[in-house]
């Protein structure tokens, strides 16, 4: 139970005089131990961010906006700070109902003390009540070491998380509200300005070239992307999303990834199209090094959402993002009293400007198609493979045994009758994996294509889909002795390869025709059959 203290309150004729009299309050209550109730401990942990201060004590953690004006958002009185909390308890149940309990505040008590409530009271007019001295958004508390910016650090982030957040946020976005009436290219254009303009008022801080560069080539991509924004605005693709999607705001609860903290002052941020807002999460990991990750993500998303025809904005939309933090950060590191803390901090914000100008110049897009019998570890491959191809955050891993059960209409690791193998299915499936390999080339993204590939006409079929679209082709051919591919069949569980044993002895007897793929040795160490396979990529770019 929350204590009762006895301190002067600033009430309503105050808090017009000075609107910062109730803050002061609220920040020396909330920092007091006796306030949070006894047992809660001698201390009270503490975060200040330019938009909000949280104070930590027992199982609770309690957000008071801070009475600040920016262009994005204004809290500077009560009850815009009581709206702003009320819209952030409703957005953030979108994603973690069981992080966010209430509206709470610190409210007077007719003897003189005040208390910390974790549901404060309201004025019938839906305004502020005369007895609440600041209202706080009431959470769960998590430790910190459970963020996921804490876990990269640590090294402790995973593929499997990567797959399970993919599997989060798609469905978030699927359940969002479509906004067809947001302004689209529009306000792109906007962010993209307010970048440059913002940069350049740090001056010498970032460097005037680079900062002239990325202008130009911001203007070059808004220019080729702005009709597709609109396009896929109209489509329903813009959204009512978070906002604010990088690895601080999301936290390991439960075993499982949750996004919190979103976006709540107004529209200009949060509705945004569904590609813009992941982005913001794919660029945090490529800014970290963690290409590897940010390629499972990427690639799990597209699994479960099929948005392919958006690719081509993805290097706009990491770079506006990069380029959103480069002066953000500028501006922090502007404000830290240790100079150490802040030279580290300038030297980060212009490695984010170096971010946002590669994101802009990537490498070329390609197609390697992967073939092989079943067991010789195509998928291993592919997925090795693609974080170093092409645009980050790399290739679009295409695999035929996800798109047969796709087309099947069930789940990936759900088994199929035989009679989804016939040369008809299969002709469906290979055909499938061709069209959507071509749509991911024409959004200048690297492609890996993963399947048999016994018969001579489907490796010709995607061969062309390279020609097609003027892009790099690598055709790989993995080999392995038949003991090691079966045993590698007999391990695989919860994968979405119907093959067994039987199958893999039928495979060996199929006529191949004539290999023109490099064939690759593929038994024993899968990092050596990756650095074999790169070379060969390499080669046919080059």
């Amino acid at each position: 139970m929350a204590g009762v203290l006895h301190m002067h309150s600033a009430g309503p004729d105050m808090e017009r005089n000075d609107p910062e009299a109730g803050q002061r309050q609220a920040v020396a209550l909330l920092s007091d131990a006796r306030t949070h109730g006894p047992g809660e401990g001698a201390a009270v942990e503490r975060i200040d961010t330019h938009a909000a201060r949280v104070f930590m004590a027992g199982d609770r953690a309690y957000k008071m906006k801070r009475a600040v004006t920016y262009p994005f958002f204004d809290y500077g009185t009560l009850s815009q700070r009581l709206d702003a909390c009320q819209a952030e308890l409703v957005l953030n149940r979108r994603t973690a109902p069981d992080l966010y309990l209430g509206v709470g505040g610190l409210v007077r008590r007719e003897n003189g003390g005040v208390t910390l409530v974790d549901d404060a009271p309201v004025a019938a007019d839906g305004g502020p009540d005369a007895s609440v001295v600041e209202y706080l958004v009431t959470m769960r508390r998590f430790p910190q070491s459970a963020l996921l910016d804490r876990m990269a650090a640590d090294g402790a982030l995973t593929g499997a998380i990567m797959r399970d957040l993919a599997g989060v946020i798609a469905a978030f976005h699927d359940a969002a509200e479509p906004r067809p009436g947001a302004p689209g290219a529009e306000e792109m254009a906007d962010l993209a300005r307010t970048n440059i303009k913002a940069m350049r008022a740090h001056g010498a801080l970032f460097d005037a070239d680079a900062v002239d560069r990325l202008e130009a080539a911001s203007q070059t991509a808004l220019a080729a992307g702005s009709g597709l924004i609109d396009r896929r605005r109209d489509a329903g693709y813009i959204r009512h999303c978070h906002g604010d999607l990088h690895l601080r705001n999301i936290v390991m609860l439960d075993g499982r990834p949750v996004p919190f903290d979103c976006v709540e002052f107004g529209d200009r941020i949060a509705v945004t199209d569904v590609l813009y807002d992941l982005a913001f999460l794919l660029m945090d990991l490529e800014h970290r090094r963690l290409r590897g990750l940010a390629n499972i993500l990427f690639n799990r998303y597209l699994d479960l959402t099929g948005d392919l025809a958006g690719l081509s904005l993805l290097p706009l939309f990491m770079s506006v993002r990069a380029g959103i933090r480069a002066h953000l950060t500028a501006s922090a590191a502007a404000g830290q009293a240790d100079a150490a803390t802040a030279a580290s901090m300038r030297a980060e914000a212009a490695a984010y400007l170096e971010l946002a100008n590669r994101l802009l110049d990537p490498p070329s897009a390609g197609l390697v198609a992967i073939g092989g019998l079943s067991g010789t570890g195509k998928t291993t491959l592919a997925h090795a493979l693609a974080p170093v191809l092409g645009p980050a955050p790399g290739a679009v891993v295409l695999r035929s045994d996800v798109l047969r059960k796709h087309l099947a209409g069930t789940r990936e690791t759900q088994r199929l009758p035989e009679s989804f193998y016939t040369p008809e299915h299969s002709a469906r499936t290979y055909a499938e994996m061709a069209g959507r390999a071509g749509l991911v080339l024409e959004g200048r993204h690297s492609v890996v294509c993963d399947g048999v590939y016994a018969r001579p006409d489907e490796r010709r079929a995607v061969e062309a889909v390279a020609r097609a679209a003027g892009a790099s082709f690598s055709g790989l051919w993995l080999v392995a002795d038949q003991a090691v591919a079966l045993a590698r069949v007999a391990r695989r569980r919860d994968d979405a390869s119907d093959a067994t044993a039987d199958v893999l002895r039928r495979q060996a007897a199929y006529d191949l025709g004539d290999m023109r793929w490099e064939v690759i040795p593929a038994g024993g160490d899968p990092q050596q059959t990756v650095a074999i396979a790169r070379r060969h990529v390499e080669n046919a770019r080059s």
